[in-house]
């Protein structure tokens, strides 16, 4: 790649990341640009995953000491996103990820009907405690999510956003907060696993990471500043786009012609 070439797709990282902070699928978008750039299909994989970490971290810092990153679940959490993601990294090697676009794009479609169906989830304080039900649903969730963030990370904090949202009883801001520091996680140990196959482009993954890690500042600081209902109104009109345009691709894709 040229110059001009890195500025541009910084440029579109750096834009997509700072809206990506409240919505999530930064992937989906980031991943099939670097494919319009030329670039290797598991070179962007895996270089992606590499800039998706600086942009976790840098999205994380603005949340930290504000009181909306679920402290008391968080360890367990992270420890059932390491050993998750480390399977869905693994799997990159193996697995062709033709069939996940379908796979998201639904799961997103119906995450969308349910918020809509359940209009306060997310928008006002839970007034009441989540069933036993309820909690073992979400730790579930996290370890199967992980191991698709691991995989491919295209929609993966969206979803999970929506499930602590519902499941947790999580305000729309808190469960932004605390999916972007568990992500850290899943994107840091997929990293170090792609970096062992050495299929990460280092110098393209720097410069394309401090311009998601700015934009990650950024885009959490305008969370901050936002209330949950529009927070909620962003999420769910980013999420149902990129739902239908992902599953319109999908079919394309793989239809027989």
């Amino acid at each position: 790649m040229n110059f001009i070439q890195i500025v541009n797709l910084s440029g579109i990282f750096l834009i997509i990341s700072i809206i990506s902070v409240i919505t999530g699928s930064t992937s989906l978008l980031t991943v099939p640009v670097m494919f319009q750039f030329g670039i290797e299909p598991r070179t962007a994989l895996a270089t992606n995953m590499f800039a998706l970490t600086l942009m976790s971290i840098g999205s994380t810092i603005p949340f930290i000491g504000k009181g909306v990153i679920d402290r008391r679940r968080l360890p367990f959490l992270i420890f059932l996103t390491l050993v998750s993601s480390i399977l869905g990294a693994l799997l990159v090697l193996i697995v062709p990820s033709k069939s996940m676009p379908l796979i998201i794009s639904i799961s997103m479609i119906l995450v969308t009907v349910f918020s809509i169906a359940n209009r306060d989830a997310g928008v006002v304080p839970a007034v009441r405690v989540p069933s036993q039900i309820a909690e073992f649903a979400g730790y579930t969730l996290t370890f199967l999510l992980g191991i698709y963030g691991g995989f491919f990370s295209g929609g993966y904090v969206t979803l999970l956003t929506a499930a602590y949202v519902m499941l947790f009883h999580m305000t729309f801001v808190q469960a932004v907060a605390t999916t972007k520091l568990i992500n850290i996680f899943s994107s840091l140990i997929a990293t170090l696993i792609f970096m062992a196959q050495g299929i990460v482009d280092y110098k393209l993954g720097l410069v394309l990471g401090l311009a998601m890690f700015v934009g990650g500042i950024i885009g959490s600081q305008i969370a901050l500043k936002l209330s949950n209902i529009w927070l909620q109104r962003i999420y769910l009109t980013a999420v149902t786009v990129l739902a239908f345009v992902t599953l319109r691709k999908s079919l394309l894709q793989n239809s027989p012609n």
